[in-house]
């Protein structure tokens, strides 16, 4: 129905990602639109007062706004005492449209100025005010990126979206044209509340990595991704094999169990050995803090969600060719549109391949990648997505992740290959399936279902060192052939729904889910036959060594979760977050001991039960501030059985989190500040009473202050930074010290990535980028026993962009440091990447 509302006709009014109406009705048939020429007076002014009088009278008087839902989206009419509306002047400033008409007075009966918020879907504010200089100012805030559009004329009103019927003859009609580029300034994420939510909205910290940065960045994994996230940091992993990484989110890892804290889409995508390809990712969102109400078992420092890139119903095509050092090479395709006339069906296919030498001798990678996707518009109210993506990694003389290290401080050559390569492979296929049904029963409840599988198979084989003798000897060589296949089946059904009560509204979600994990392991090791390996005169010429088995095993782990949340909105400026999930958990595990004793273990299947709960409440004394406060929990399965043979019971994280969101320079620059007190319990650790048994008294404690900004300073010049204080510590235990930090957890963390693109003249479109990533010192074991030092890397960009025409160089570590990254133990110490260049051009169509 008809409310009061705002908005002048224009070009490019931008209002969501479906179709919006902005409608002005003047008085009286306009004669022209079209031309800008002034009024036309029957009376020429002859003195003073009557050119006075003229210039009050060709004022036109905006005395009436009304604003009425349709079903095309948002209807705004402008009513005038007399004249027409001058055509417009627009722009878009962060999420809002920005249109601005001349020689226009707003008066209005109830004062100078109006404002309504979230008036439609995918609109959070409309506003018009008076401007200097007899101008009116219209803003229209779309929630997750400006509206789009373009003015045609053709009668008497301003539509966004469908025409309206109408019997006046010259009218100015603006059709959607499609949704903006979020650029640096993110306004909504799905991750923290799985609805459509603006991050003003939620009480939590959260941050988004969107697409925009992506490229400029031009990351390559999932891993260089989050680098501009404050408290997350990179930990174990593969080298080149995108996804293979762990991480450490406010101070704890996230670990290798079933999934990692790895989400896509918002579904657990488990497997740590699972490859996840950068090219098909539309943005990054990280979700800090116990996630356990959405997304069952899990660690409590949070999630990582990969948001990927999805079906376009316009023509879309992008062709890119990387190229850089080390034989780097990278062609990539990516095309969608519609396949059918009515836009019925529409496609996506990602497909490419890239190939690299490693910085050390006998290296050579190779990665495939080909995801197709279909989107099926069965009605108005039916959507189904089906996604396939493939992706396969292979290494000739794998690096390893870890590298030995002379001391503390002094790695070994890093041209050096330290092992055996002629015994060293790496080769890694995931298959990825699944599609997600979405049916709206009325414009407040729909019902959504998906569905995703992931098939993995990692093949490992491996020669190196144990130890080095005399700073130039490796020894103590150990040579494996690994063979994992893993497979994670998930299951999600879930409501949502809104209406009122009295004066309040609700968002409410309910669901289900299923998560079915499994994994088969079989390793044959051989720790006896090869030579130590002379660093200054190394001879990879040795006899292959026979390897006898080892370990088997079989491993399931199986999830069902229900879960409940209501977004109440108890005033405009004051919401809450209530939420509630249980889970049962269940673990089974096949020993076959078929090297050493041949024997078979069946362990008791262990099951677990817990409820974790989450409460926040957001209140925004302006609209540009939003203040937070939230308590939540998280639990994740620890297994193993103590001395009564009784299963241990599930780790719980809890944290208590406040912060504020603030926008600045009228939403184009947004920030986050953070405060939590995070603690995990129920840890093991030794049983002092009897020390080949393990007991759950240990704790660890993280607190913390993190800082995010990120969005556009001044048209051109984007920036996203971060800074972290993290206090991470063993606060029970019966082996390790109390106060120990945790292993790998910096106190201090800070990044730093900001561009500048020119916006006029000849040199317009080119751009430069600077990126700074510093990591304070980090503790390399339990017992911190021994330090990784602090470092700080250097990344650079040079692009030009040209309608269609992109070209960049990037530069990673432009200094060269060599520093360490992480580390498993005193000798095995990751590595930090060395200097990288790649050179990139592509065409947009």
């Amino acid at each position: 129905m008809s409310a009061q509302a705002e908005t002048p006709s224009r070009e490019g009014m931008a209002v969501s990602s479906h179709e919006d109406t902005l409608t002005v009705f003047p008085d009286y048939p306009v004669t022209s639109l079209s031309d800008d020429s002034p009024p036309d007076f029957t009376q020429y002014a002859t003195t003073v007062s009557e050119w006075m009088a003229q210039i009050e009278a060709s004022r036109v008087q905006i005395t009436g706004i009304c604003l009425e839902a349709t079903a095309t989206g948002l209807q705004i009419v402008l009513e005038t005492a007399a004249g027409e509306l001058p055509a417009p002047v627009t722009e878009i400033v962060g999420n809002a449209l920005i249109a601005e008409i001349p020689n226009t007075v707003l008066a209005l009966p109830e004062g100078d100025s109006f404002e309504q918020f979230e008036p439609a879907e995918g609109i959070a504010l409309v506003q018009v005010t008076n401007e200097p200089g007899d101008r009116v100012r219209v803003a229209i805030t779309g929630t997750d990126a400006p509206p789009v559009a373009e003015i045609t004329t053709s009668g008497l009103m301003v539509t966004v979206g469908e025409a309206v019927a109408t019997t006046e003859d010259d009218a100015i009609q603006i059709i959607v044209a499609g949704e903006a580029d979020e650029g640096y300034t993110p306004s909504a994420a799905t991750t923290a509340t799985r609805t459509d939510t603006p991050l003003r909205d939620i009480p939590q910290s959260i941050q988004v990595i969107p697409r925009q940065v992506l490229e400029d960045r031009n990351v390559r994994t999932v891993s260089e991704a989050v680098e501009t996230v404050s408290g997350v940091i990179n930990a174990s992993g593969y080298f080149g094999a995108p996804g293979l990484r762990t991480r450490i989110i406010r101070g704890f890892d996230q670990g290798f169990s079933d999934g990692a804290g790895n989400l896509r889409n918002g579904l657990r995508d488990g497997g740590f050995y699972g490859l996840r390809p950068i090219g098909t990712v539309e943005r990054v969102e990280v979700l800090k803090g116990p996630p356990s109400v959405l997304y069952g078992a899990l660690e409590p420092g949070g999630v990582v969600n990969v948001i990927t890139r999805q079906p376009l119903s316009d023509p879309y095509y992008d062709l890119t060719l990387d190229i850089g050092n080390n034989a780097f090479y990278q062609p990539e395709v990516d095309l969608s549109g519609p396949l059918t006339a009515d836009d019925t069906l529409l496609y996506r296919l990602i497909a490419g391949y890239q190939t690299s030498d490693g910085v050390q001798e006998f290296v050579e990678q190779d990665l495939i990648t080909v995801a197709p996707s279909i989107t099926w518009n069965l009605s108005d109210r039916t959507r189904l997505n089906v996604y396939y993506e493939y992706a396969d990694f292979t290494a000739d003389a794998s690096i390893p992740s870890e590298a030995p290290r002379f001391s503390d401080d002094d790695f070994l050559p890093r041209e050096l290959y330290a092992g055996y390569p002629d015994f060293s492979s790496l080769d890694i296929t995931t298959h990825r399936l699944g599609y997600t049904l979405n049916h709206e029963f009325s414009d407040t409840w729909q019902i959504r279902h998906s569905f995703a599988m992931s098939l993995n198979d990692f093949q490992d084989n491996r020669a190196f060192p144990l130890g080095i003798l005399d700073d130039r000897v490796l020894a103590g060589f150990e040579a494996y052939d690994l063979d994992y296949t893993f497979n994670n089946y998930f299951a999600q059904i879930d409501v949502l729904g809104t209406f009122e009560t009295g004066s309040i509204s609700h968002q409410l979600l309910a669901g289900f889910d299923f998560n079915h994990y499994d994994q088969d392991y079989e390793g044959f090791f051989n720790v006896t036959d090869l030579p130590p390996l002379d660093i200054r005169n190394p001879n990879y010429d040795v006899p292959e060594p026979e390897l006898l088995p080892f370990l088997r095993f079989d491993e399931t782990i199986q999830s069902y979760g229900i879960y409940l949340q209501d977004q109440i909105n108890l005033s405009d400026n004051l919401k809450v977050l209530v939420g509630g999930r249980y889970d049962w958990l269940s673990y089974e595990n096949e020993f076959d001991d078929f090297g050493a004793l041949g024997n078979t273990t069946d362990e008791p299947i262990q099951t677990d039960g817990a409820f974790s709960p989450r409460i926040g409440i957001v209140y925004q004394p302006i609209d540009a501030v939003s203040l937070y406060a939230s308590y939540s929990r998280s639990l994740n399965q620890s297994r193993g059985f103590n001395t009564d043979g009784d299963a241990f019971d599930p780790t719980r994280g809890t944290q208590y989190e406040v912060g504020v969101r603030t926008d600045f320079l009228e939403g184009r620059l947004s920030a986050n500040l953070a405060l939590y007190h995070l603690t995990k319990t129920n840890i093991t650790t030794s049983d002092s009473d009897n020390p080949i048994f393990t007991v759950q008294t240990g704790e660890a404690r993280s607190r913390g202050v993190e800082f995010d900004i990120n969005g556009e300073v001044l048209p051109g010049w984007n920036i996203i930074a971060s800074y972290a204080y993290t206090n991470a510590t063993v606060t029970e235990d019966n082996v390790i010290p109390i106060g120990n930090q945790l292993v790998g957890a910096p106190k201090h963390q800070a990044s730093l990535w900001t561009t500048y693109e020119i916006q006029t003249g000849a040199l317009e479109g080119l751009g430069m980028g600077l990126g700074l990533f510093y990591v304070g010192e980090r503790q390399g074991d339990r017992e911190n026993s021994f330090q990784l030092d602090s470092y700080l890397r250097t990344d650079a960009a040079l692009y030009y962009r040209s309608d269609q025409f992109n070209a960049a160089v990037n530069i990673r570590n432009l200094f060269d440091i060599d520093y360490a990254a992480y580390s498993l133990s005193r000798f095995s110490v990751g590595r930090g990447e060395p200097f990288t260049i790649v050179g990139s051009i592509g065409w947009e169509f």
